[in-house]
Formats: C-alpha cells, sequence, structure tokens
C-alpha cells in the first residue's frame, strides 16, 4: 500500500487480490486485506468530507438490530437472558445454543411475535441435525445459522432447509463474492462479515448479488472496532441488509466510547466522516499491557 497511487479501493482491492492469490483467496491474507480495504474507504470517505453510507448512497437513519447472545449452555441462563434482552427492546434474539432443552428454553422465554434464531456453530453432523430440525420448525425459528461442520457444505444445507422447511443462514466464513455465488442459492439468508469477505469492496458486491438473487442480508457483525462501524454504514447504504448483530455482551469499556450501541433495539446511524470509527486514547492507555 505504501507510495502506491490509488485511483479506487476498489481497483486496489481487485488487483491487491490477483497478486495474492498464490497464497489462497480464505484466511488470513484475506482477513488483511479487508482490513486494508477498510481503511481505504474510510479514507476515501473522508476525503470526501462524507460518511461512508453518505458516499454510498445513504437510505437509511436507523437499523434494527437483534440481540446476539452468547453460548450458555444452561436452560436458565438461555431464559434469564432472553427476557433481559426482550426488556431492553430488542423484538429479534439469536442463541447460540446447541441442544434441545436450552434452545426450547429461549422459545419459552420469548414466544412469538419475538423472532427466535440460533447459530448453531457448526456444532452438529448430520444425525443431529435430522434430530433437532425438526423441533426448530416447531420452535418457529426464523432461521438456523451454520448448523453443519464444514461450514461450506452447500449440499447438505440446501438439503437440510428443503426436507424440514426451516430457513439456513450462513456465509460468516465465507471470503469473496465469488465463494457467495456458489451457495446464495441454497441457503435463505446470507451473512457476509465484512472483516473476512474481502473488506467493503466484497460486502458491496455481494449485496448485489443477493439483489440479482432474490435473498435478504443479514450481516455478521460480534465486533466493536471497525468491524461494527463499516457495517453498520454499509447497512445504512444497502437495501438488501435487514438486521444488524448486536454481540449481547456489556465490556468494561469500548475501544470507541462513541460508538453507536442499540437503543430499545435500534442503532442510529452516525454521519461522521469515513466509518465514524475513533479509538479513545484514554481506554488505549488504560488498558495497555507492556
Amino acid at each position: 500500500v505504501l507510495h502506491q497511487h490509488l485511483e479506487s479501493p476498489a481497483q486496489f482491492n481487485a488487483a491487491l487480490q490477483q497478486k495474492l492469490h498464490l497464497h489462497g483467496r480464505y484466511g488470513l491474507t484475506q482477513f488483511a486485506l479487508s482490513a486494508v480495504d477498510i481503511a481505504l474507504w474510510d479514507i476515501e470517505a473522508k476525503r470526501q468530507n462524507q460518511s461512508l453510507a453518505a458516499l454510498l448512497g445513504k437510505k437509511k437513519t436507523q437499523l434494527p438490530a437483534y440481540a446476539s447472545l452468547v453460548r450458555y449452555g444452561d436452560p436458565d441462563l438461555v431464559r434469564q437472558y432472553t427476557l433481559q434482552a426482550m426488556e431492553e427492546g430488542y423484538q429479534t434474539i439469536k442463541l447460540h445454543e446447541i441442544t434441545a432443552d436450552a434452545i426450547r428454553a429461549g422459545r419459552t422465554a420469548a414466544p412469538a411475535p419475538i423472532r427466535l434464531i440460533t447459530d448453531i456453530n457448526c456444532n452438529w453432523d448430520d444425525q443431529a441435525a435430522s434430530e433437532l430440525m425438526p423441533l426448530m420448525k416447531k420452535l418457529d425459528l426464523y432461521w438456523v445459522e451454520e448448523p453443519l461442520y464444514p461450514p461450506d457444505s452447500e449440499q447438505r444445507l440446501q438439503a437440510l432447509q428443503s426436507d424440514h422447511g426451516v430457513s439456513i443462514a450462513s456465509g460468516e466464513n465465507a471470503c469473496t463474492s465469488v465463494e457467495f455465488a456458489r451457495f446464495i442459492d441454497k441457503i435463505e439468508f446470507v451473512q457476509p462479515s465484512v472483516t473476512k469477505v474481502g473488506g467493503i469492496t466484497e460486502f458491496l458486491k455481494v449485496c448485489d448479488l443477493a439483489r440479482e438473487r432474490n435473498r435478504r442480508v443479514m450481516p455478521h457483525s460480534p465486533y466493536f472496532g471497525p468491524g461494527y462501524h463499516a457495517t453498520v454504514q454499509l447497512m445504512a447504504a444497502r437495501d438488501e441488509c435487514d438486521l444488524f448483530e448486536y454481540l449481547y455482551i456489556k465490556p468494561e469499556a469500548f475501544l470507541d466510547s462513541s460508538i453507536p450501541l442499540p437503543l430499545q433495539g435500534q442503532v442510529t446511524v452516525p454521519d461522521k466522516p469515513g466509518i465514524g470509527f475513533e479509538p479513545d486514547p484514554d481506554v488505549i492507555s488504560r488498558y495497555s499491557v507492556n
């Protein structure tokens, strides 16, 4: 990147992907490229004194958010934190539970019309999935996320969705729009992660693809740094994106003290130039380790 004259972040992204393809188009290489791409879009928006959303054609000022709970593995804790999230105004709640009792506890605490999701994080095998998917249907889950390992088992995911009538979401572990094109027709919801997919450039391509294929985008965004801010800005600019994922924890401090947190289940989109990420020097100083 140093000493390069960049015509646009997108052009540089394409050139860099080609130069680095021998290192693979997935994993750390693509994650690093994602970080560079986010930084370049941030610089470009700041150069034009606009927020990234405004630069891309801002369409929304608020985003509906869902509470993405951590895995508790305890039905009582699932019930407790599901109720807490509902009291804070969330209309959609995602569990990370993988057992019948824990998922059932979430639905008991959050009956319809609250939308309930569970993220399996690739922990089911085919037998477990076939045994548990009928319950997911009965509990009327909005989607089941990454039920199988490996996550790129597109044919198996498609079969699960069609056999059981439960929407499948996947994509947080996919890199580049080329990979999304291979499986987007096989699932209901696509989940690009801006810090993995290839940055803002590739995220936008996935949104274009979703529009062409009539799919909804539910971005993967369990972050509190640049990935969080970039996702907020992208969602504000794209009609294909529906729900913002908020990792439902309460850190002792945020690296950016002005982070736009959900209030009553809604995130207000900032208008700061760039992606809006401003690290707090006091927080950095307080938590630095020599």
